[in-house]
């Protein structure tokens, strides 16, 4: 019998009660959602863009950058499992979550909530970048919004949360002092977008009128709707990758940046086809398990990477 199976027989926060240290560092970790992680990886986007680490030490910087951020989308998790709680427990799946099956209790999930956020803040104040302690609590204030009222807007939602990247990408550039590229941002923020439209398609095409149960803006959207959104927005990613590209300083580097739209593409071309039909995979398996969906976001990276280091020879 499975996990899920079992949780479906036990009564809502019953599921497992908090059993000693070990159990309850388990409980922390499992909230503070290590596989989300990645995405503040996002802080390098600006200094990739620009080909530059920016100030001395900008990687170090970066790496402060984009733990302060994974802190604080931390601290953002712990709360809106406090605030979704009894929601939470009427969900299939997130009735496991460590807060809503009882093995985190509401009063630890805030406090460690308050930890992760000062700490953030802390390393912000004591490495003097005041800009990007501001960014990271914008960031966290803007996430607390979302998960108190925002997300029940249509739309609105899905702009909010595609915002939490831009401002990893702007923490990103703050940090290393490298002015970010608007059509870059654009692109990050698009990709986000996009992302977060999928999610609801997925959700939608599951579950369907049952999705409203457990995020009761799913009854706004159609998933017609939603899939006409992802394949615009997926159209706009590729046109401000172009212009970006286009932009470029160096031959050898802009003719790269530009082939490289073409893997960009094939990936976002399979990331729609996946949705499509693997809807009840999660959306980030869909970008990072499945093997034709790497090769082309491999593909990317190289041409990408390529385009980059023709610009050294250029610089001299």
């Amino acid at each position: 019998m499975t996990t899920r199976t079992r949780a479906a027989d036990v009564p809502p926060g019953a599921l497992s009660r908090p059993g000693g240290l070990a159990g309850w560092l388990a409980a922390v970790v499992q909230t503070a959602r290590p596989r989300q992680w990645p995405k503040n990886l996002l802080v390098f986007a600006a200094p990739l863009a620009g080909a530059s680490l920016g100030r001395d030490d900008g990687l170090g910087y970066a790496l402060v950058a984009a733990a302060a951020f994974t802190a604080a989308a931390a601290a953002v998790y712990f709360v809106n499992d406090v605030l979704d709680a009894d929601r939470d427990r009427r969900h299939p799946v997130k009735r496991l979550r460590a807060v809503a099956s009882g093995r985190l209790l509401r009063g630890h999930a805030l406090a460690v909530a308050a930890l992760s956020l000062g700490l953030a803040e802390a390393a912000c104040l004591w490495l003097d970048m005041d800009a990007l302690g501001l960014l990271v609590f914008v960031y966290f204030a803007v996430s607390l919004l979302y998960s108190a009222a925002l997300k029940h807007l249509p739309v609105v939602e899905l702009v909010f949360v595609a915002s939490g990247f831009v401002l990893r990408a702007m923490g990103g550039a703050s940090a290393t002092r490298v002015p970010p590229s608007g059509w870059f941002l654009l692109v990050c923020s698009m990709g986000a977008l996009m992302v977060a439209i999928a999610k609801r398609f997925t959700e939608l095409s599951v579950f369907g009128p049952r999705a409203a149960r457990t995020r009761p803006v799913m009854r706004w959207y159609r998933v017609s709707w939603l899939r006409l959104g992802q394949r615009a927005v997926s159209v706009g990613i590729i046109t401000a990758y172009l212009l970006w590209a286009a932009g470029q300083a160096g031959t050898g580097t802009r003719v790269l940046h530009l082939v490289s739209a073409l893997p960009l593409a094939a990936a976002l071309i399979r990331f729609d086809w996946l949705t499509g039909h693997e809807q009840a995979k999660p959306v980030e398996d869909l970008i990072s398990r499945d093997r034709l969906m790497v090769c082309c976001e491999l593909g990317w990276l190289v041409l990408f990477g390529t385009g980059l280091l023709a610009l050294v020879p250029d610089a001299g």
